[in-house]
């Protein structure tokens, strides 16, 4: 969780570069193999903002807040693209000027590296806001 506003955000999503045949072939085979608890950790460990979530499904959490409810919805929709263009696509509550975010891959019961892939996408996001 931040404590801190994070500023505006870019009102353009600018998507990162296209995936090619080969990487989305890749990133499929790989992508929805549950992670070991050790996995996790040591992914957790590369994103300051994101930590267990707590519930029956093991997930990754994530709050934010941003400049206002004008930030909050911008930076869902810069999330929103992220994920659609991964195919993957978190739980996310909005309050006024703070989003929450889930990650979980509910078709295979638990945290896959598509979370963390879309977790790490995320953070981009903010560096370049």
């Amino acid at each position: 969780m931040l404590d801190r506003p994070l500023g505006r955000l870019r009102q353009t999503y600018r998507p990162p570069p296209p995936l090619t045949v080969q990487r989305r072939a890749i990133l499929a085979g790989v992508m929805g193999q549950l992670l070991t608890d050790d996995e996790v950790t040591a992914q957790l460990a590369e994103l300051s903002d994101w930590k267990r979530a707590d519930g029956d499904e093991p997930a990754i959490i994530a709050t934010y807040t941003l400049d206002g409810f004008a930030g909050a919805l911008a930076f869902v929709n810069q999330v929103g693209a992220a994920a659609e263009e991964m195919n993957h696509h978190p739980d996310i509550d909005i309050r006024w000027d703070t989003v929450t975010l889930v990650l979980s891959t509910h078709s295979e019961g638990g945290l896959t590296a598509a979370d963390f892939e879309l977790a790490g996408r995320i953070a981009r996001l903010l560096d370049a806001g």
